[in-house]
């Protein structure tokens, strides 16, 4: 249970997933990380939420910040929660957007209530995300983020084609998809998940740092998913991303192709 006695004390809390963590960054005043079995989740500032501490959340910003002229309100769909990151910039950047976030983990949406409240505006789901998402409405979102993890891996119900193909019915025309998913070398994982969506979406890029598309280190990789050719600016992604203090580099179309070396969508098992 959290401590009313010392605001900036660790916090430990049994959740559906494991135990949970609240730890207070050190050198931000009002910053906190959230742990679950000691794995980090999400980083929330109170004081500004537009401050993204983990570069592949901020990869994730950078395809939502790209998806419509600054400042325009959006309608997203969060799959996968954690400390609500992304949804509080979102609400910070874009004023008037309206967010649905859906995690599985209501014992973990508790603690994050209690301990780092969210604005009111975002309408917060316990659910899970599959099932969600095959009940949605058609059409209805400018851009859907999949962050869903069991433990450090993307469970196998948001993982297959089936899941891709829903995700896409949700979208607008104009709409984008970014998952986050981690992998290993030889990113065996990562080519398999961008042929999956590319075979629900019309056009599919990948964002790594330069070690992991080398095969040198294990990290997180990010996929942006279209409908068409022309959603994604592709160019201003790559300059985005290459800019960031932990620098990522863009494979898309012909170079994209080139990496995934015949790899196959996976096909929808049990969930």
């Amino acid at each position: 249970m959290a401590t009313h006695r010392n605001r900036r004390a660790t916090t430990f809390t049994r959740v559906a997933s494991g135990t949970a963590s609240l730890e207070p960054d050190r050198r931000r005043e009002r910053g906190w990380t959230l742990l679950v079995d000691g794995v980090p989740q999400s980083y929330v500032d109170l004081a500004d939420p537009t401050y993204l501490a983990f570069e592949y959340v901020r990869r994730l910003a950078t395809v939502l910040r790209l998806a419509a002229p600054a400042a325009v309100p959006l309608t997203v769909l969060h799959l996968g929660g954690g400390a609500l990151t992304l949804p509080r910039w979102v609400a910070a950047t874009r004023p008037g957007s309206a967010q649905t976030v859906v995690e599985r983990d209501g014992l973990l949406l508790a603690l994050v209530s209690r301990s780092l409240p969210w604005p009111s505006a975002m309408e917060v789901v316990v659910g899970d995300a599959r099932e969600f998402v095959e009940g949605g409405p058609d059409r209805g979102y400018d851009v859907i983020v999949v962050d869903v993890f069991s433990g450090a891996a993307m469970p196998a119900s948001v993982a297959g084609v089936g899941f891709a193909t829903a995700a896409a019915r949700l979208l607008r025309p104009a709409g984008v998809l970014a998952m986050n998913l981690t992998d290993v070398p030889p990113l065996s994982y990562s080519r398999i998940q961008a042929a999956t969506l590319r075979a629900a979406f019309g056009d599919v890029a990948l964002i790594a740092p330069p070690g992991m598309l080398r095969g040198r280190k294990a990290g997180n990789v990010v996929l942006a998913a279209t409908h068409g050719p022309d959603v994604l600016d592709v160019e201003r992604l790559t300059r985005s991303v290459a800019r960031d203090p932990e620098p990522a580099r863009v494979w898309h179309g012909a170079e994209l192709t080139g990496f995934l070396a015949g790899a196959m969508a996976r096909l929808d098992g049990p969930r």
